[in-house]
């Protein structure tokens, strides 16, 4: 069988229903057995991929529509670690931004200056510096398809699309060589920021806050589903793309990562060691609300694909 991917899903309509783990081939989805759930297939996901792989689209299981269900997320994580400024020319913009704001620095400079002076560092940073990484809550994640509900603290809500990696066995201390052995497959996130919240007024020489800026519930939309590894061709040729009330706000390839999947693992496990099951998101490209100056508002839309990995559409509320 070629062209599938894992899921997890419930009945149309009805809410607290049973879930469900299936196997999705275009638009349906094959049922696997009751008490088979995605976390349980990626703690041995050598022996479920087989299994998997081995089931016909025309047997004799149980086949659904995928109109006719709820996509959930694909599984809950124990772990989610998240490549922070991971992509070229998201940084550069970001960069070249605040070079501009300061006043000091910025005189008799053009922006062209300040993108040149941003290239440069992230050319350094590429040849001889190290991933920045944090740590996200599970408790983030919601579906494809679910309201994003945004809190009551702060305004600056923004998104960020991320192609994710899924962790298919036990990491710890993997050489960069050997890191794509451990990936069970990829998945889509959409890492929301209160960038009004990300910087702390009374802790300033502390820096980031990411647990009141980016765990807030369902700011992080996961899903819709596990696309194994082996699915997918060249991730370089992979296309991220979100859409914001119908405008098209990013629009990039994982080619401009400054740190590629391989360097990631190795880092994160070096550091800690990673699970079955585990997210490890990649960065997100260039054109997030911050970079447009527009934030997310109840009402809006957001919708995002990456290229053979499915599509999130979610209202904010």
């Amino acid at each position: 069988m070629s062209g599938w991917s894992v899921g997890t899903f419930a009945a149309a309509g009805a809410p607290g229903g049973e879930e469900f783990a299936g196997i999705v081939v275009g638009d349906r989805v094959r049922r696997l057995e009751p008490g088979v759930s995605v976390t349980a297939l990626l703690a041995d996901w050598e022996a479920s991929h087989r299994m998997l792989g081995g089931i016909a689209p025309s047997d004799g299981g149980e086949w659904l529509g995928l109109h006719d269900l709820r996509v959930l997320p694909p599984h809950r994580p124990r772990q989610i670690f998240q490549a922070g400024a991971n992509y070229r020319m998201h940084v550069i913009d970001l960069v070249a931004a605040e070079f501009m704001a300061d006043n000091d620095r910025s005189h008799g400079k053009t922006l062209q200056d300040a993108r040149r002076y941003a290239a440069e560092m992230m050319d350094k940073r590429a040849s001889g510096g190290e991933p920045y990484v944090f740590i996200g809550l599970p408790t983030a994640i919601c579906g494809a398809y679910d309201d994003i509900v945004l809190p009551p603290l702060g305004h600056k809500h923004d998104y960020e699309l991320e192609l994710a990696v899924v962790i298919g066995r036990r990491a710890r201390n993997v050489r960069s060589e050997d890191a794509m052995s451990y990936v069970a497959g990829y998945t889509i996130c959409n890492d929301l920021t209160t960038r009004d919240r990300l910087y702390r007024p009374d802790l300033k020489a502390i820096g980031t806050d990411w647990l009141r800026a980016k765990n807030a519930p369902t700011f992080l939309p996961t899903g819709p589903w596990i696309t194994p590894a082996d699915q997918v061709d060249s991730l370089d040729d992979l296309r991220i793309t979100l859409r914001h009330n119908g405008v098209l706000r990013q629009d990039g390839t994982p080619s401009d990562m400054i740190f590629g999947i391989p360097v990631l693992i190795e880092y994160v496990s070096r550091l800690a060691e990673l699970l079955p099951g585990d997210l490890l998101l990649t960065g997100s490209p260039a054109g997030n609300g911050a970079h447009w100056g527009v934030f997310l508002q109840p009402g809006d839309v957001v919708e995002a694909e990456i290229t053979g990995l499915g599509t999130q559409r979610n209202r904010v509320t």
